[in-house]
C-alpha cells in the first residue's frame, strides 16, 4: 500500500533522526549492563516477522542500526504485507550495538507496522464499499513519536490530515466561542454585540474571516459543524472544509447532499468530511457519495502491532 509516487522516507523531515537518539539515549540513560556481558563480538542478527501485517517504519529502524555502527539488509520492501514466520531483514554488526539497538527498532517497527496495517484494512473495506474518497488519520497522536504515526498512516495507503496546529486552521466550536467573547469583550461587552453572538452559528462567519485573515491565502480553514445551520454558516464564510461532527449516518447522507446541492453553482468550493467515533465497523455506513473525507483516530490510536523479533546468530 505504499506510495506509487515516490519513496516516502523523502517526506521525512531531517529531526526525525535527532528523535532516534533520543529514543536510543531513553533505553539506556547509563550503562549498558546487558553490552558489557556481550563484549565485542561480530555477527548477525535475523529480523523476523512473526504476525500476520504491513512493513512499515524502515527508515527509523534504518536510522536506529545506523547510529549504532550497524547495517541492515532489508528482504522486504516497505508497505509489503508478511504472514508468519518471514524473515524481513538481516542486521550485522557488534552484537552488543545490534543488542543495544534491539527494543527501539523492534518498537518502532511493532508500532508502525500496526498502524498500516489498520489504515490499508479500513482503505480496502471502503473501497470495496465503492466510496472512492479519503481516509484520513486525526491529530490524536502520542507526543514525540507522531511523525512515525504519520508515516504509519501513510505506508498503509491512507492520508495523515494535518500534522500538527501549522499545517491547517481547524476550527472547533470552543475556539468559535471564544472568539464570540474576545469581539464582545474588546466592544466592551455591549449587549448588542452579545446578542449577536449569542449563538455558535452567528459566531462562526468572524471566526472565519479571522482564520483566513491570519493564515492568508496558502491556509485551509476547517470548520467543525454540529449541523446544517452551522455548516450553511461555515460555507458562507469561505471556510474550505466542513466537518460533520458526530453525526448518524443517516444524517450524514442528507446534510452532505444537502449542502453539496444547495450551494452548487454559487461560487463556494468546499469538501465535506466526517468525523466522530468512526471505525472499521460503522465507516462504511458514512461512506456516501458526497462526503469527501472520513478522518478517525481508530487507525492509528489503540490499535494492534505486528509482532517482529531479532535472532542473534555469531558469524
Amino acid at each position: 500500500m505504499a506510495s506509487t509516487y515516490g519513496d516516502l522516507r523523502h517526506l521525512l523531515p531531517g529531526n526525525y533522526k535527532r528523535l532516534v537518539t533520543a529514543w536510543l539515549e531513553e533505553d539506556c540513560p547509563s550503562f549498558d549492563y546487558g553490552g558489557f556481558v556481550v563484549g565485542e563480538s561480530e555477527g548477525e542478527a535475523r529480523l523476523l516477522g512473526k504476525s500476520k501485517g504491513i512493513v512499515a517504519g524502515v527508515p527509523f529502524v534504518d536510522e536506529v542500526f545506523f547510529q549504532l555502527g550497524c547495517s541492515i539488509a532489508w528482504h522486504v520492501k516497505e508497505g509489503q504485507p508478511i504472514t508468519p514466520i518471514t524473515h524481513c531483514a538481516t542486521v550485522r554488526g557488534p552484537i552488543r550495538k545490534i543488542l543495544l539497538g534491539e527494543r527501539v527498532a523492534l518498537n518502532i517497527l511493532a508500532r508502525c507496522s500496526g498502524i498500516a496495517s489498520k489504515s490499508a484494512s479500513l482503505v480496502t473495506a471502503l473501497r470495496a464499499h465503492g466510496w472512492p474518497g479519503t481516509l484520513a488519520g486525526t491529530r490524536k497522536t502520542t507526543p514525540g513519536f507522531r511523525v512515525v504515526e504519520k508515516y504509519g498512516i501513510l505506508v498503509g495507503g491512507a492520508d495523515p490530515h494535518r500534522h500538527d496546529l501549522s499545517s491547517m486552521t481547524m476550527l472547533k466550536d470552543n475556539h468559535v466561542w471564544a472568539c464570540a467573547n474576545n469581539r464582545a469583550a474588546a466592544d466592551g461587552g455591549a449587549s448588542d454585540n452579545a446578542e449577536q453572538l449569542s449563538s455558535i452559528t452567528a459566531a462562526i462567519p468572524r471566526a472565519v474571516q479571522a482564520a483566513k485573515a491570519a493564515g492568508g491565502f496558502a491556509t485551509k480553514v476547517e470548520v467543525e459543524c454540529r449541523d446544517l445551520e452551522e455548516a450553511d454558516a461555515a460555507i458562507g464564510a469561505g471556510a474550505d472544509v466542513i466537518m460533520l461532527d458526530n453525526f448518524t449516518p443517516e444524517g450524514v447522507w442528507e446534510a452532505a447532499k444537502k449542502l453539496k446541492q444547495d450551494w452548487a453553482g454559487k461560487g463556494r468550493s468546499f469538501l465535506v468530511e466526517v468525523s466522530g467515533g468512526l471505525n472499521e465497523t460503522n465507516a462504511a455506513s458514512y461512506a456516501c457519495p458526497d462526503v469527501d473525507i472520513i478522518s478517525t483516530s481508530s487507525i492509528h490510536q489503540g490499535t494492534g502491532i505486528v509482532d517482529f523479533s531479532l535472532k542473534v546468530s555469531l558469524r
